[in-house]
């Protein structure tokens, strides 16, 4: 009686126990993950906030402009009821863009390192600290953008009645990648810490 012969070629039967997966497969499959885009994404609005600071503070003149002109709402339609908000100190408005620039600075400090820590957690399965973190600076990016230029800025000091110094479309497309990035963030598929593999 004949022995039953062992097929050796590689169909698409059940994989013995112990063989690994394919390689190039998982590695794609890992690529389109949830953390890995929220790794990019957050890494994309860290370089941003970071070249955005480093330009205030090597360029400090053309936006110390915008600044001046926005609080001293001098090309507003300057409505006497409105124009008693006009802040026309030199010093009030220097104070008020170094305070900007030192937000803007910090904001992209915790979004770098946010970046380091989706990098680290990406070999780990671990993201809690790096979620974290992204939502400190994505929130401070959004106070920066969404209370300070739009809110104050574009009403407080009534920017959107400026032709020349309006900054309004600008800080809602910040606001809007803040915002993305953040709902990208926290999607689900992404594991806690104490679920990191050893």
């Amino acid at each position: 009686m004949a022995q039953a012969h062992r097929p050796t070629g590689t169909g698409s039967g059940p994989r013995s126990p112990g063989t690994a997966p394919a390689a190039p497969r998982n590695w794609f499959l890992r690529l389109g993950a949830p953390p890995v885009a929220a790794t990019a994404l957050t890494a994309a609005v860290a370089l941003y906030m970071s070249l955005v600071a480093f330009g205030n503070i090597t360029d400090f003149g053309t936006n110390q402009q915008f600044v001046q002109h926005v609080l001293s709402m001098d090309t507003t339609f300057k409505d006497p009821d409105l124009m008693w908000r006009a802040v026309e100190s030199p010093a009030v408005q220097n104070a008020a863009y170094v305070t900007v620039i030192a937000w803007e600075t910090l904001t992209a400090s915790v979004l770098l390192a946010a970046t380091l820590f989706w990098i680290a957690g990406l070999r780990r399965d671990a993201y809690d600290l790096a979620r974290a973190a992204s939502t400190v600076g994505l929130v401070m990016m959004l106070l920066l953008f969404g209370m300070g230029f739009l809110a104050i800025g574009g009403e407080w000091f009534a920017m959107w009645q400026s032709s020349d110094w309006n900054g309004l479309d600008a800080a809602a497309r910040n606001v809007a990648l803040a915002v993305f990035t953040l709902l990208v963030v926290h999607l689900p598929g992404m594991r806690r810490a104490g679920a990191a593999r050893p």
